[in-house]
């Protein structure tokens, strides 16, 4: 591998970092209905456990409410009961025959609160996973230098070239989780 490939690939496994921290923050409510709120959600139907969005769709008619609509209405007692059970959302499905209605409660102050300690640890882990790229390609440039394919000018530049990668890839996690506390607190 050569010197030039350690930067692209530590670049590209920031922008994985960040992409995976976008989708954490997607699950994190704030107030408002949002499809992708019940995107972890697994349903028993047909013998297996299936993803929510292979066996309905959903939509938000409102904003404070979230509709799913069966392939096959066989499944609507299922995707209640999956929901119901799901125990980090926190919330209950109504289903009337043809259509599963799902009401989001206000965020009350106290669990503002808790969502936004929960996107400082989510934040945290992000931050963790950068620095451990960054450590992982560093340590590879160290080695091309041990072993003189590189130069010290060389290692240098490169180092640099990764520092201000990830002080970039910093930058937008930063700026992403406040625009996201923004979210949570706002009323």
């Amino acid at each position: 591998m050569n010197s030039q490939q350690v930067v692209d690939q530590a670049k590209a496994k920031f922008t994985q970092a960040q992409s995976h921290f976008l989708e954490e923050l997607k699950k994190l409510r704030t107030g408002r209905a949002h499809p992708s709120m019940l995107d972890g959600v697994m349903i028993e139907a047909y013998g297996t456990e299936m993803p929510l969005i292979q066996v309905g769709t959903v939509s938000t008619p409102e904003p404070q409410l979230l509709q799913i609509t069966p392939f096959d209405p066989n499944n609507l007692q299922a995707i209640s009961t999956a929901i119901r059970n799901t125990q980090n959302l926190g919330m209950n499905p109504m289903d009337d025959g043809r259509v599963v209605r799902v009401p989001i409660p206000p965020l009350n102050e106290e669990r503002r609160h808790d969502f936004v300690k929960l996107l400082g640890t989510r934040v945290e882990d992000c931050m963790v996973s950068l620095r451990n790229i960054r450590h992982d390609a560093i340590r590879d440039i160290d080695q091309a230098k041990k072993a003189k394919l590189i130069g010290e000018d060389d290692a240098k530049r490169l180092e640099k070239q990764i520092d201000d990668a990830m002080s970039q890839a910093k930058k937008e996690v930063e700026v992403q989780a406040k625009t996201k506390e923004q979210e949570i607190t706002t009323l």
